[in-house]
């Protein structure tokens, strides 16, 4: 394969590094990629995470296991493990069932195909990007939950990417970041991104966003998307929902932007997505902190689901897909 590099990910040719995102935004730390059963663990832990990043990662977790002389079968299992790591965020899914088909063909043709998954990600963020811009006015005031940027794809990001390449173009002027509880992404993430590109930022917590929309703050909420379902509903890192009613309310444009390989078109709705509990001790506390006792009962979705009656459009690298559009069924027909 050809030396790939993105903000969170590293091919040389010879070895695949991944940027641990759980010790940021105090260490940059790199940490070996290559093998399939350490990059479920990655994923799992959220040291890679999301949904285009964690596709693009998985797949060249396996070609680069393929060059170290797997098996077919060694290569099958890798590729089943690497597909099941996070069960919401189908973009792995569908790229692991790429690098299936082309596993009887060797590593030649997984190479190839993990490559193709990487470029294609990064023009797919760029179109995303460039659809999104379309939609600001002058200098506005944008609010996003998460982190959606180059951090969660191997370009731009998706709604991030919207929002850096508007303020490149003079159309945000300020952004606004939930910190996105329980694992704090958004503060540990997306204001990391967003300060090493010179972007004015505020860090709020969730629960705070409901002030600045009623007081005429934010002119547009972007968020990220791990699973589209055929209807328009879609999953998103939990917190979303709440967000998306809290805009309705106000009046306030609320936009997911996904790539379309995070549409599925075999989920009708957004009731059949799975959604991955995780661990009640993230809510208890974090980085060795508690603020509950251990035993204190704890809910953690990791997603919510929003539907589709709440959402303005829904930015994807085909193009924008109003609310009619939604209602209408465009996303069937585009696909």
């Amino acid at each position: 394969m050809n030396p790939m590099t993105s903000l969170a990910l590293r091919y040389d040719g010879r070895r695949l590094l991944i940027l641990d995102q759980t010790r940021l935004p105090r260490e940059e730390a790199w940490v070996d990629g290559g093998d399939p059963d350490a990059m479920v663990g990655h994923i799992r832990r959220l040291a890679v995470r999301g949904a285009p990043l964690i596709g693009v990662a998985a797949a060249l977790a396996l070609a680069v296991f393929a060059e170290s002389g797997a098996d077919e079968s060694s290569l099958r299992q890798a590729a089943a493990s690497l597909r099941a790591a996070r069960p919401t965020a189908v973009n792995l899914m569908w790229a692991m069932d790429r690098m299936a088909e082309r596993i009887p063909l060797g590593a030649p043709a997984l190479a190839a195909e993990a490559e193709a998954i990487f470029r294609e990600d990064v023009a797919l963020c760029e179109a995303m990007a460039r659809h999104g811009v379309s939609l600001l006015g002058a200098g506005e005031a944008v609010l996003t939950h998460c982190n959606s940027g180059a951090l969660a794809t191997v370009g731009v990001g998706t709604a991030l990417g919207v929002i850096l390449r508007a303020w490149e173009a003079g159309k945000v002027r300020h952004v606004y970041v939930d910190e996105t509880r329980p694992l704090l992404q958004g503060a540990r993430l997306t204001a990391w991104e967003l300060a090493r590109a010179g972007v004015p930022h505020t860090l709020l917590t969730d629960s705070m966003a409901a002030i600045l929309l009623r007081d005429g703050r934010i002119d547009r909420v972007l968020v990220g998307a791990d699973r589209v379902a055929a209807n328009g509903d879609f999953a998103n890192k939990v917190g979303t929902y709440g967000l998306a009613v809290q805009c309705r309310f106000h009046g306030v444009p609320f936009h997911p932007v996904a790539p379309w390989s995070t549409v599925d078109l075999a989920c009708p709705a957004g009731a059949g997505i799975p959604i991955e509990m995780r661990d009640a001790a993230e809510v208890r506390g974090q980085g060795g902190r508690a603020w509950a006792a251990d035993d204190t009962p704890a809910f953690n979705p990791s997603f919510d689901v929003t539907p589709a009656a709440l959402v303005t459009s829904l930015v994807t690298d085909r193009g924008v897909a109003t609310a009619a559009d939604l209602q209408a069924g465009i996303l069937a027909r585009l696909g």
